[in-house]
């Protein structure tokens, strides 16, 4: 942030985690204490609007808005809104969502789907049928079982496409080491995945909100093979990619190498076609500008 020319502040704070609930104990102490910082941070830059961007890290500012009477726009990145999102929304001045279906579990003044602001590189292209280049995904810790199909299916993988990349994720840094072999091209991190969407033809990967934005604004077919962590949310985007026709689905318990195959095999020309199309129709290439505007409008509106 110091280097794009921004002020930071930093506020201590934890969310509450559905999966160890005894990492819990210290939120009543955490958290009073992270709301007194929002409030000394707030009274300091003395903001005409708060944007809160997700998640329990927007908390403390965001309640600090709401003690001072100052307006606050929230952006809800999943379909189910996250309990931040769900504690703040009724007295937000707007929530913008990224994907259809957000509206509805929301008791808000005004929601607006905007999409996710990405970087720059993200272009738009026709993906080749039959698929040539594949890319797997599993976010930047990777997501073992989804690594462990791949490789055991890699022999297979590697018949069909010209090339596969993966990302395997830091847990995978080790593996993409011992599986290296011609056709497969294996990373531990990409810090350019524009460039690595700008080569693939389709896509396998997690049901994170983030990745899905990515490979919409590319306009590419999509197998989502959502996480069952943080309460299982990612089922819910990828449910709603699976009804917009961008997206087919392996559920994490049924995902083999073999299955991983199969599901691949079945995609027909047409099917990734219209995949194709549908998932360039969801692609949001102006979100930064959407979440502006609604800032700006509330701003005039104050």
């Amino acid at each position: 942030m110091p280097a794009a020319g921004f002020e930071l502040a930093t506020v201590r704070v934890q969310g509450f985690n559905r999966d160890a609930a005894w990492k819990n104990l210290a939120l009543p102490f955490v958290i009073p204490a992270a709301v007194r910082a929002g409030v000394r941070i707030v009274d300091r830059f003395r903001p005409d609007v708060v944007l809160g961007m997700g998640g329990y890290v927007m908390a403390p500012a965001v309640a600090a808005a709401r003690l001072r009477r100052i307006p606050y726009v929230l952006h809800e990145k999943d379909v189910r809104p996250g309990l931040a999102t769900r504690l703040f929304a009724g007295s937000a001045a707007c929530v913008c969502t990224t994907l259809p279906g957000t509206e509805k579990q929301l008791k808000t003044r005004r929601v607006v789907q905007t999409g996710v602001p990405l970087r720059e590189g993200f272009a738009p292209r026709t993906p080749a049928v039959p698929p040539r280049v594949l890319l797997v995904t599993g976010g930047s810790q990777g997501a073992r079982n989804l690594n462990n199909a791949v490789w055991g299916a890699l022999n297979d993988l590697c018949q069909r496409f010209e090339e596969v990349i993966h990302v395997a994720g830091r847990q995978g840094e080790q593996g993409v080491v011992e599986h290296r072999r011609d056709g497969y091209r294996g990373l531990a991190f990409a810090d350019d995945m524009p460039a690595l969407m700008a080569r693939a033809d389709l896509v396998v990967s997690r049901a994170g909100v983030g990745t899905i934005a990515e490979v919409t604004a590319v306009g590419l077919p999509m197998v989502l093979v959502p996480g069952t962590f943080g309460g299982g949310h990612q089922e819910a985007n990828a449910s709603a990619m699976v009804q917009a026709g961008a997206a087919v689905r392996i559920g994490d318990a049924e995902l083999t190498p073999g299955r991983l195959v199969e599901v691949i095999d079945a995609l027909r020309p047409d099917q990734l076609r219209a995949m194709a199309g549908a998932s360039s129709a969801a692609g949001r290439h102006d979100a930064a500008e959407r979440v502006l505007g609604v800032l700006h409008e509330v701003i005039a509106g104050r």
